[in-house]
């Protein structure tokens, strides 16, 4: 194996590791529901898709999802709407950043991951994860006002998580990332 392999490998390692981390310090938002919870579990993995490009953006979001499913998840849907939250909001980001790699290719970017994460996720949970996790937890209150919840938590909740992941990663993008290129 060469050694720009190897550090491949090793970077991707150390920023799953750090995006697992991260996605360990939740936060809720002010006047959301509060078992919608903030992470910046994406921001390494942001960094991986930058540095990287699609496979290894893709394998930090996986590999933090495996660690945290095998070490801390109670039940499976709360990390399968990360994983999937994750992947609306960045591959939007990084298909619009590949081609030109400018600033403006990036906020665009991070305009349409806002849009693909608030409408996906709006979607699968109406469909999918919110009836699930409602079975899961017996949480009949939720599949029963399903439409209140979405229109009132979640769009809301999943448009300020992608304006704030589009604002700390474009500080990183423009202070720290020209620094790991060079380093890489």
């Amino acid at each position: 194996m060469d050694r720009q392999r190897l550090r491949k490998i090793i970077y991707i390692s150390i920023l799953s590791a750090l995006s697992f981390i991260l996605m360990l310090i939740q936060f809720p938002l002010p006047f959301l529901p509060p078992f919608l919870m903030l992470d910046l579990s994406d921001i390494p993995a942001f960094i991986g898709f930058v540095l990287f490009g699609g496979i290894g953006g893709s394998l930090i979001i996986i590999m933090k999802i495996v660690l945290f499913s095998i070490l801390m998840a109670s039940e499976p849907i709360g990390p399968i709407a990360n994983l999937l939250a994750a992947f609306s909001f960045l591959l939007p980001v990084y298909f619009f950043y590949y081609k030109r790699q400018t600033a403006k290719s990036l906020i665009a970017g991070f305009v349409a991951g806002t849009i693909v994460l608030t409408l996906a996720l709006a979607i699968l949970n109406y469909f999918v994860l919110l009836p699930a996790y409602g079975l899961i937890v017996d949480q009949t209150d939720i599949i029963n006002n399903l439409r209140t919840v979405i229109t009132a938590g979640i769009i809301p909740f999943n448009i300020v998580k992608g304006i704030i992941l589009s604002i700390i990663c474009y500080i990183i993008y423009k202070k720290a990332v020209p620094l790991l290129k060079k380093r890489y």
